[in-house]
């Protein structure tokens, strides 16, 4: 059996121009902001498969059973600063983000917190992982992470599964090249529809609500703003959040992180966040912060931290909170990987449930476990089984296999504490067509299953601790990157990772697949 299915060369041509089509008609694009043309928008398509991935229908449902776990673990994560403090405790000494972070957090409770509500907008990644010595055995999923904060591609992810679910229906997919083998998409459910923008937006749109109307006097109107990067070449993950909002008669406004901040938002006596666009003579109340940007630590100069510190002490929900974005570093996600951790939120079936997914990760402190990782990490010979991975977002920060030592060796020690030392995800291989801006790629690739899961907490006082009370919660959705198997980076901006869908199968399909 074959998958992709073989296609003629004239098949092929003709499959590439309706690709391009698709991207050019339905804003598969990123903008290109650093150029000289005035009269013109400059751009290029997104990365893409040319057919959906084969995925395990069982390994996809799971994922998504698996995000309510997870959206309950990280609330009330993003809740319990006494355990976070003590996890984060080495790398604020030693990582300026997380240093910046956490004295802006706390700042907002020494002055006191005005709002209760916080929006969690999650991504959980997962690769597909077989045990290297019993290869024949079925994948199980394991986590690559947990992002909090600018889970982006959602938007990217959408657009690709329709455009993949429109090939099949006009007959792109089918083959007339003899011997044909069978063809694994044969009915519209084996594509799933993909729902992550109407989810995020109507995430949004319940924080918007819960907040209720304006608070401030002399302000009737409220909205949502969005604080993204100054020059944004990923407009088209954002922007169609902003006009689903709209449709809704919800105002979305977009801000610049930093001096824009400033500029145009201020609080009230009572901490309202009043936003003044330039198109309007009158404030108007903001309901909700969603941050695409604030993970980089270039982001945290004087003004933006004054930015940051003004929008975390206002009455507005914020999505994330500080303590949700802090929630998303991998020190965070190596702690809870330790045997009894997630019984602190948990319950006993919840915590196996979730710690299943888990790959062993160490921390690379003085801790008993630390030195073990580090002896791990310094040899050539076993650090080829592993990942370092600092606290860092965006990608392309890890370092992979044998240049571990030669990395740590020219690292100080002092600052190996911010690293986590994470064993290798070894996942099957599969056969795509890749079409991105290093060109064409034909051969064997690797998928990442992101799940999106939006749930809207309380924090409730307990004494002097506090809890996360989940109030609204959503369907997760889904999203799909696919990446050229010899390569590590899965970044689609670089060119080495696509946008892509699943073709669900069932159990003996896939394997077949992977056999082949």
């Amino acid at each position: 059996m074959t998958y992709p299915p073989r296609l003629s060369d004239e098949q092929y041509a003709a499959l590439v121009s309706d690709i391009k089509d698709w991207q050019i008609t339905h804003g598969s694009l990123l903008k290109l902001v650093h150029t000289d043309e005035e009269n013109t928008v400059q751009c290029q398509p997104v990365g893409t498969t040319f057919f959906p991935t084969l995925f395990p229908r069982a390994l996809f449902d799971e994922a998504h059973a698996l995000q309510t776990a997870f959206n309950k673990l990280y609330a009330a994560v993003a809740e319990d600063d006494e355990w976070l403090l003590d996890v984060l405790r080495d790398l604020i000494e030693v990582d300026d983000l997380a240093s910046a972070l956490w004295e802006i957090y706390s700042e907002v409770k020494e002055e006191g917190f005005v709002q209760d509500l916080t929006l969690g907008i999650f991504r959980s990644d997962y690769m597909m992982h077989v045990d290297s010595k019993e290869s024949l055995r079925r994948p199980e999923l394991k986590q690559v992470e947990l992002n909090t904060v600018s889970c982006a591609g959602g938007v990217h992810t959408n657009i690709v599964s329709d455009m993949h679910r429109h090939l099949h229906r006009t007959g792109a997919y089918h083959s007339a090249q003899p011997p044909n083998s069978e063809n694994l998409i044969t009915r519209s459910s084996d594509l799933p529809p993909n729902s992550t923008l109407k989810t995020i937006s109507a995430g949004l749109a319940a924080a918007h609500k819960a907040y209720g109307p304006a608070k401030s006097q002399g302000v009737t109107e409220t909205c949502i703003l969005f604080i993204v990067a100054a020059d944004n070449f990923n407009i088209a993950d954002e922007r169609p959040i902003e006009y689903a909002l709209w449709d809704e008669s919800i105002p979305s406004y977009r801000v610049p992180w930093g001096h824009e901040v400033l500029i145009h938002t201020s609080l009230s006596p009572t901490r309202e966040l009043l936003y003044r666009p330039a198109s309007r003579s009158n404030a108007m109340e903001v309901s909700v912060v969603y941050f695409r940007t604030g993970f980089e630590i270039y982001e945290y100069d004087d003004i933006g931290r004054m930015g940051r510190l003004q929008l975390e002490n206002s009455r507005a929900i914020k999505s994330p909170s500080i303590l949700s974005h802090l929630t998303g570093f991998k020190k965070v996600q190596q702690a809870l990987t330790a045997p009894g951790a997630l019984e602190r939120w948990l319950t006993p079936a919840e915590a196996s449930m979730l710690s299943r997914t888990f790959a062993p990760m160490y921390p690379l402190d003085d801790t008993s476990s630390g030195q073990h990782a580090k002896k791990l990490a310094l040899d050539p010979e076993t650090a080829s089984n592993y990942v370092l991975k600092p606290s860092l977002e965006g990608g392309g920060h890890n370092v992979y296999g044998a240049e571990i030592a030669a990395f740590l060796q020219h690292t100080p020690e002092e600052l190996w504490k911010s690293y986590v030392l994470m064993e290798k995800i070894n996942p099957p291989l599969l056969q795509n067509f890749m079409m991105s801006s290093r060109g064409l790629y034909e051969g064997p690739v690797i998928s990442e299953l992101g799940i999106f899961g939006v749930c809207l907490w309380k924090r409730v006082q307990n004494g002097e601790s506090a809890q996360a009370e989940i109030v609204s919660e959503l369907n997760p959705s889904w999203s799909l990157r696919t990446k050229d198997a010899s390569v590590d980076e899965m970044s689609v901006v670089k060119g080495y990772g696509c946008f892509d869908s699943p073709a669900l199968v069932d159990w003996d399909v896939f394997m077949s697949a992977v056999k082949a």
